[in-house]
């Protein structure tokens, strides 16, 4: 599952706790969603938001600067990760409840081990 490889990483990599769900009392986290995805041959597509939350606008701003920067280097450290691509990243905060996020869209070429 492409989501558990992507919140593994980021995890170790970012070292704070990435989620595949919002958490409500935590203010420094990251959220991992599939969005869509595909499958031809071997290769298997994903379309991954991923969003940094944190206390302030900036905080998560930076957040989501260093998610980038992890995930450019992702088909550099794992070899299921086949081609990366960042499709775009914005201010996405929640101005209902005022907490702070940008998100940032992935485009994930890799290789899956079909389940047996």
């Amino acid at each position: 599952m492409i989501e558990k490889i992507i919140i593994d990483y980021l995890s170790k990599e970012l070292g704070i706790t990435c989620y595949a769900e919002k958490q409500v009392n935590t203010k420094r986290y990251v959220l991992i969603e599939k969005i869509g995805g595909g499958k031809k041959e071997h290769l298997t597509s994903a379309i991954v938001a991923i969003q940094s939350y944190d206390s302030t606008l900036y905080k998560a701003a930076e957040l989501n600067e260093l998610v980038k920067t992890a995930m450019f280097k992702m088909p550099n450290v794992l070899n299921e990760i086949c081609k990366m691509k960042l499709n775009s990243d914005y201010n996405f905060t929640d101005t209902e409840i005022k907490h702070y996020r940008y998100q940032a869209i992935f485009e994930i070429i890799y290789y899956m081990e079909e389940m047996k």
